[in-house]
């Protein structure tokens, strides 16, 4: 028998949690100047105990074809990617109407 999620009842295998908390976040991309220059873009308001942040980070270096990192909830991915990470996120299944950049 798998485990059971102790939010939504169901086994883990078939648990909804991750989609409905995707539905629900309230997500900020913007991009700041740091030492030297350097562009970073911030993905802030997931919350990281409902997804897994380090998956979506990985994700999307692969696709951007950059560096990043996950600091206290925040993604950060090294240049300016706002154009494409809406889309990235859409695609991941997050609420186009929830994502504000």
């Amino acid at each position: 028998m798998s485990d059971i999620c102790p939010i939504c009842g169901l086994p883990k295998d078939i648990c909804v949690c991750e989609e409905v908390a995707k539905e629900q976040q309230q997500i900020v991309i913007k991009v700041v100047k740091r030492r030297y220059g350097k562009e970073v873009t911030l993905i802030e308001g997931i919350d990281g105990s409902q997804i897994n942040l380090e998956e979506l980070a990985k994700f999307l270096k692969t696709k951007l074809a950059c560096g990043g990192t996950v600091k206290n909830g925040i993604i950060e991915l090294q240049g300016n990617h706002i154009a494409r990470v809406k889309d990235l996120l859409i695609k991941r299944g997050f609420n186009p109407d929830q994502i504000r950049a």
